[in-house]
């Protein structure tokens, strides 16, 4: 007989799907922002993202927890870190994104979770499973083909894998002692001077828009901030109630539906070894996938006997 699946799990999962079928459709919105510049559409997301965390805090009235933190430089050092890592990972990717380089930013979250194993390989000394490492070394040929016999080294999908799977690694060292929307206040509140001061620059050069392209403009850039609120709130709803190992399956919604919005809505055209490039970097994902879902099977709990 089927087990039939929690309420609390089923929530998790709706709000991981969620999340990641937002993600999915950012290149739609950003593209909607041009003429922006990515620096102005960073800044903007920024500020209003603090806007918005802050107002929910008000409401909260959930203010306590600032205080202490002026004695834990340590997790200021680290939320700081992880604060420029999302943001280089946020002007690389509107970059991509508004220089009709979408697929890019797909092939770079394809890339994330191969990069994110090799790190800890390499920084975190963690054993590899015989999965994980054929998945690794598929996704290494991957990068190969696409330097050689595309001729184009993946620098934005690369630097994007990157930047996430750092973000995340830091985010680990960190630790659980914020909460979701805590931490992201943090983060945009540590990097809301710098982009007020970009803001104000741009602004004022005939490239910038914020303040001199419409109500409705000015209004599209300002909903950046709940875009990108909303997804990572669901994701963390998401982390809590389901397993990590559905997590990770189910954040290949995003790359999926960015690299379609890239073909069938923004009209960019992958030439054949951008596919088989993208087919390689499959095959390592499926890898991934499968040793993901092999070892919870053999770590689930034991089933009591009737």
């Amino acid at each position: 007989m089927r087990t039939p699946v929690p309420a609390d799990s089923a929530r998790g999962v709706a709000a991981g799907f969620g999340a990641y079928a937002l993600w999915g459709l950012f290149p739609i919105l950003f593209d909607a922002m041009l003429p922006a510049g990515p620096w102005e559409i960073l800044a903007n997301r920024i500020l209003w993202t603090l806007v918005l965390c802050a107002a929910i805090l008000a409401v909260l009235r959930d203010w306590s927890w600032i205080a202490p933190l002026r004695r834990r430089p340590r997790l200021i050092a680290g939320v700081t870190a992880a604060a420029l890592l999302i943001a280089t990972n946020w002007v690389v990717y509107v970059a991509a994104v508004t220089s009709g380089h979408t697929s890019d930013a797909a092939l770079g979250y394809f890339l994330n979770p191969i990069v994110t194993v090799a790190l800890g390989v390499v920084l975190l000394r963690e054993r590899l499973r015989p999965l994980q490492w054929a998945a690794v070394a598929v996704g290494v040929v991957a990068g190969g083909y696409l330097t050689f016999a595309a001729g184009v080294f993946p620098t934005t999908a690369l630097a994007l894998a990157a930047s996430f799977a750092l973000y995340g690694l830091v985010k680990k060292k960190v630790g659980d002692t914020l909460p979701a929307l805590h931490g992201l206040t943090l983060e945009t509140a540590i990097l809301a001077p710098a982009a007020a001061v970009i803001l104000v620059v741009v602004a004022f050069t005939p490239a910038g828009l914020t303040f001199g392209d419409g109500v409705g403009h000015t209004g599209l850039l300002a909903f950046s901030g709940v875009a990108t609120a909303v997804p990572l709130l669901l994701f963390a709803a998401a982390a809590r109630r389901i397993p990590l190992v559905t997590v990770g399956l189910i954040q290949f919604v995003t790359p999926i539906m960015q690299l379609l919005c890239a073909v069938l809505i923004l009209d960019e055209h992958l030439p054949p070894e951008r596919w088989i490039g993208f087919a390689i970097v499959w095959v390592a994902l499926a890898l991934l996938a499968t040793d993901s879902v092999l070892r919870a099977w053999w770590n689930r709990p034991s089933s009591p006997r009737a």
